[in-house]
């Protein structure tokens, strides 16, 4: 377990650096509205993409290789619902001064498959180049 976390180091400190952003009263962070509508939709977009590219690069270097595990990706996916899902009742219970929103849960998930699908388009090119290299 602890060698499992000494390599998802970037995973956990993102995770955290953006439960509290998500959950930082409205008042304290940059108005969004002034770049666009659906500036927040974007931001947790980027923020669930990120995070998605650390859990695949933690677990890629835990691995010391590119190898593609079906369970592996299910483990990054239940991660991000949990977290993305945990954010959003957090801001509905607890941070009730933020509001809850399905479209930032999409937003959420929209970045994970963004993530997933970065991965498996990378990695079935370092596994032809490793084919092709032998």
């Amino acid at each position: 377990m602890l060698k499992t976390l000494k390599f998802q180091w970037a995973a956990i400190s993102w995770s955290i650096l953006v439960i509290i952003l998500c959950d930082l009263p409205s008042s304290d962070l940059p108005q969004a509205q002034h770049f666009f509508e659906g500036f927040d939709k974007m931001v947790h977009l980027g923020f669930f993409f990120v995070l998605t590219v650390f859990l695949f690069y933690g677990k890629i270097k835990q691995q010391n290789s590119f190898d593609y595990r079906l369970l592996t990706i299910l483990k990054i996916i239940l991660v991000n619902v949990l977290l993305g899902g945990g954010i959003e009742l957090l801001q509905w219970k607890v941070f009730t001064y933020r509001s809850a929103e399905w479209w930032d849960f999409f937003a959420d998930m929209a970045g994970l498959g963004m993530g997933v699908f970065s991965y498996l388009l990378l990695h079935r090119k370092a596994y032809v180049y490793k084919l092709v290299k032998k």
